[in-house]
């Protein structure tokens, strides 16, 4: 017997509430997405300084002061490299699992050397003299699989297939918009094409151009960890990913965490907006994000 379950959300979550979604930025280099409803203000990750997160977001309007939380999906730099400087500073609640949590409390650990600088923006008291031991944050500890609500959004976790110690996507839930986050996994499960199924907004990795990174003077061992299976997506596996993803409520599609060196904007872009066509997405709006700028503002109501 093949049974089917689905998940009950409260009238709220279906309702119409205004919706603003900004990429900030992504890249192999940082990542960092910005989400707002009326009473909700969350970054998802925190991959670049903190100086750059404020920036960021002053170039939209917004400030970290204001924020709501910051969701984690896993511990590499590119996600949580302004973590603790802004969280702490901001008082800014952490979401994340416990894997999760100790990777990052080791990261911070293991990587201090006292003459590096100030480690993920953090800096003593009255001092610019980095610290050597993480300040404390407002930790909001989840198990991966669990949905749980935060300020009037519903916000389902899911694991992906990265080596990271325990990585998640997100489905987000506001309003009647379904926001799927996936920027890094080595394959797509079928556990993440049916939670990623329902969005509205997917951002979705497409990592690298396979023969950009074979030819590339990355080592053999490094080339086969992003080929792998808890790697990285290339554009045609995002393709793939894509085509089983896709419903019709799926209105906006983002291209996320592109390589500097391994792909180029045109190419993911390219390979993805043929295989919407080849399966008649016509649709869907594909957008590239960037690196070095902050996208445009989706504005949704």
């Amino acid at each position: 017997f093949n049974f089917s379950f689905s998940i009950f959300h409260p009238p709220f979550y279906r309702a119409r509430v205004s919706v603003k979604f900004t990429i900030l930025g992504s890249g192999s280099s940082g990542n960092c997405a910005y989400l707002e409803t009326d009473s909700a203000r969350v970054l998802i990750d925190a991959g670049f300084s903190p100086r750059q997160i404020r920036q960021r977001l002053a170039s939209i309007g917004r400030a970290p002061e204001n924020l709501s939380a910051i969701l984690i999906t896993h511990e590499h730099a590119d996600h949580i490299s302004g973590l603790f400087g802004l969280a702490h500073r901001c008082g800014i609640p952490v979401y994340c699992n416990r894997g999760t949590q100790d990777a990052i409390l080791w990261s911070f650990k293991g990587r201090w050397n006292g003459k590096s600088g100030p480690l993920f923006g953090c800096v003593k008291n009255n001092s610019t003299a980095p610290s050597d031991s993480p300040p404390k944050l407002d930790w909001r500890l989840f198990a991966t699989g669990d949905h749980f609500e935060l300020n009037g959004l519903a916000v389902e976790t899911f694991a992906v297939p990265h080596d990271a110690q325990d990585p998640v996507g997100f489905l987000i839930r506001a309003g009647a918009w379904n926001f799927g986050i996936a920027t890094d996994l080595g394959h797509v499960t079928k556990l993440a094409v049916e939670r990623l199924r329902p969005a509205h907004v997917l951002v979705l990795e497409s990592n690298h151009d396979v023969k950009l990174l074979q030819d590339s003077r990355r080592s053999w061992s490094l080339k086969q960890r992003i080929l792998g299976r808890h790697g990285h997506l290339s554009n045609a596996a995002a393709a793939d990913a894509a085509e089983q993803i896709i419903s019709q409520n799926l209105q906006h599609l983002y291209l996320a965490h592109l390589s500097r060196e391994c792909n180029r904007p045109e190419l993911a872009h390219g390979v993805m907006a043929g295989r919407l066509r080849q399966i008649g997405a016509t649709h869907v709006q594909l957008q590239t994000a960037r690196q070095d700028r902050p996208g445009l503002t989706l504005d949704l109501a």
